[in-house]
């Protein structure tokens, strides 16, 4: 049912795909940094929805038909990234809700997990780029001798599993960075690091 030997060739192939910093791996970065790589799992969870979306479609050549009309894709990236790039310039200046407190924490002041589970997903699901990458990386590794949909199974489980430890060590490197800058009362500058690399993102995703 399954060609073992294309699926662990896919492993190394994509784990160096999905190790590499891009606009997925900035968010969880930034967001290590600000709300802590627990909090930050719920844009996690909405990010791991999205990739599952976009490869499924890729899968059955949905992604083609939106490769060729890009047009598609504008609105939506465009308000995804100017979105992002408004919470960024908000934690840059150590305000909203996705900033490090610089006093005691408000009541009510936390992010919604929806709303951090929603930026997760439309970041993934709006890239462009990743759409291409799919309808590039998936062909080569699927068998036509053998059925499809376990083979598409087992890969978008993979890639899924890769993705989420990849978030996590870029969510955990942003934790650490956030306590190595806090011990020397640099919250502000906490802020605005993790604001920049959301503004990063948004732009990323507006333009990209």
């Amino acid at each position: 049912m399954l060609n073992w030997p294309l699926l662990s060739a896919f492993i190394p192939t994509f784990f160096v795909v999905s190790i590499t910093p891009g606009m997925c791996m900035t968010m969880a970065l930034s967001m290590g940094i600000t709300i802590g790589v627990r909090r930050a799992l719920w844009m996690m969870a909405g990010e791991l929805v999205g990739v599952a979306v976009v490869a499924v479609s890729a899968a059955v050549g949905v992604a083609a038909l939106m490769l060729q009309y890009p047009t598609a894709f504008t609105l939506f990236k465009y308000a995804g990234g100017a979105y992002l790039a408004w919470l960024g310039v908000q934690m840059w200046r150590s305000k909203g809700r996705m900033a490090m407190p610089e006093g005691p924490l408000e009541p009510g002041a936390e992010v919604s997990r929806l709303q951090l589970a929603s930026q997760g997903f439309i970041t993934a699901i709006a890239n462009p780029k990743g759409w291409a990458f799919f309808v590039a990386l998936l062909p080569p590794f699927i068998d036509s001798s053998l059925p499809m949909a376990p083979q598409l199974t087992a890969l978008i489980l993979i890639i899924l599993t890769l993705e989420f430890i990849c978030l996590q060590i870029y969510a955990h490197g942003g934790k650490s960075l956030s306590l190595a800058l806090s011990r020397g009362g640099g919250v502000r500058t906490v802020n605005r690091v993790a604001g920049s690399l959301m503004i990063l993102v948004g732009a990323w995703l507006a333009l990209g």
